[in-house]
């Protein structure tokens, strides 16, 4: 997801994206500790949306 797609989100919208996503990473890194993930640059990526996502999150609330 790029930066220009998360900054169109409300902020319901990214509340509820960051809450799946974080469920996501969650279930990613669990799983990798059991069996290695194929592409375990996955979980740095989504590590990185997940900041992304807080950081744009962060920004429209101070804006308010």
């Amino acid at each position: 997801m790029k930066n220009s797609e998360i900054r169109e989100l409300s902020v319901q919208e990214l509340q509820e994206r960051l809450s799946s996503e974080t469920m996501k990473y969650e279930k990613m890194r669990m799983n990798h500790s059991v069996t290695p993930l194929d592409k375990p640059s996955e979980l740095t990526s989504q590590r990185r949306l997940i900041a992304r996502l807080n950081t744009v999150l962060r920004e429209k609330n101070n804006n308010k």
